[in-house]
């Protein structure tokens, strides 16, 4: 291969594989971000909030408490939209900040029983929609794309979390 046709240091071309898992998340990813589609969630979750709220509510509940600068780097967003975000869900009265007892300076963010209540109702829904779905698909099957999810989520954030060691 010359080097004018590939920059020096780029990965090489991925595998016709990864490339149709790109592909298929891709997909998946735009089918369960449409507008419709999380309007139609939330009415069934009984829920009223954005999608960002809902991904930061996500964390939380699997987090328990964590710190807003650990929350905003989950997300992948700027610790001041964290901030933003915190406030007006506070305010509604589904997180709350509670001491860090590692660090009395700082505070975590912590689930509500609303905000807990929240997320119950969202992943049943959720998980609901996903069951209407793949209906057709054995309990072996379902086992199998879930194990392999799970060791793509682990392999993605491990990838990450080296990006970030290599930049510090």
């Amino acid at each position: 291969m010359s080097t004018s046709s590939r920059r020096e240091g780029a990965a090489p071309a991925a595998s016709p594989e990864v490339t149709e898992i790109e592909r298929a998340l891709a997909r998946i990813t735009y089918l369960r971000a449409r507008h419709r589609q999380h309007d139609r969630l939330m009415a069934l979750a009984e829920v009223s909030l954005d999608r960002a709220a809902v991904a930061l509510l996500r964390q939380v509940a699997d987090c328990d408490a964590v710190r807003p600068g650990e929350l905003a780097a989950r997300l992948g967003v700027e610790a001041s939209h964290v901030t933003r975000m915190v406030q007006h869900l506070q305010r509604s009265g589904y997180v709350t900040r509670v001491p860090d007892p590692d660090d009395r300076r700082a505070r975590r963010i912590g689930l509500t029983e609303a905000g807990r209540s929240a997320v119950e109702r969202v992943r049943a829904a959720s998980a609901r929609s996903m069951q209407a779905a793949l209906a057709d698909w054995s309990p072996e099957e379902l086992q199998q794309l879930a194990t392999l999810f799970h060791r793509m989520v682990d392999d993605f954030s491990a990838q990450a979390a080296e990006r970030e060691t290599a930049r510090a």
